[in-house]
């Protein structure tokens, strides 16, 4: 199988505008190798991780995997709203997805159990201040989300872990759509959407400079999305 780049998947450009737009304390580059630095050796060091545990044939590392993703997106969602610099239609998508962004965090926790990872820190710096800049990020994001579920829920064994991934990736791709139409961006940018790869995914996740902080290994306690 062929390795899929970036411009297979982020074909009109969403993933590096975000890169693009972000302020130089916070960017690194989209199409650089990013899995040096801090946030890059947290999501790859999680990935090994997770793939290590052969008594569950990868599922736990991969719902893992989805669970950080979703800290990111209920992070960044829960940020805007109290920054507070968002008016109209962008202040109401992130209030309504952040919510449903919190919901995929508690799902995951619950399937997970004692095994879920805790959220890492996160700092958005420049990506929620405005509304421009909000939709742009969240486009990318609910881009990126939906390519990697596709590409993961393949990968998983669990019948019980299949439903709660899959149940997820279908409001994920809503998201895309919704966010896509209120960001003036074509809802469906494509006839067939390819999967993403998981370190394409951790790649790209890393270059944004978004995660500041590594998490525990495992956590019980509810995910703080304060940043």
């Amino acid at each position: 199988m062929n390795e899929l780049r970036l411009e297979d998947i982020d074909r009109d450009g969403a993933l590096r505008e975000t890169a693009s737009a972000l302020p130089l304390a916070t960017r690194r580059s989209f199409l650089a190798d990013a899995a040096t630095g801090a946030a890059g050796a947290l999501l790859v060091g999680l990935a090994a991780a997770g793939s290590a545990s052969a008594k569950d044939g990868g599922d736990v590392g991969i719902l893992n995997f989805a669970l950080t993703l979703e800290y990111l997106q209920a992070a960044f969602y829960t940020e805007a709203e109290r920054v507070g610099g968002l008016e109209g239609v962008a202040a109401r998508a992130a209030a309504q997805i952040g919510a449903v962004e919190r919901a995929h965090v508690q799902a995951l926790r619950d399937a997970l159990g004692s095994k879920a990872v805790a959220s890492p820190s996160f700092d958005f710096t420049g990506a929620v201040g405005d509304g421009a800049s909000f939709l742009r990020t969240a486009v990318a994001f609910e881009d990126l989300g939906t390519a990697a579920y596709k590409g993961q829920i393949p990968e998983i064994r669990s019948p019980a872990y299949i439903a709660a991934a899959a149940a997820i990736h279908s409001v994920e791709a809503r998201h895309a759509a919704w966010i896509r139409y209120l960001a003036a961006r074509r809802p469906a940018a494509n006839a067939i959407d390819l999967p993403l790869l998981r370190r394409e995914v951790e790649r790209l996740v890393a270059s944004t400079g978004f995660i500041v902080a590594a998490p525990a290994t495992v956590s019980n306690r509810p995910p703080d999305f304060r940043g």
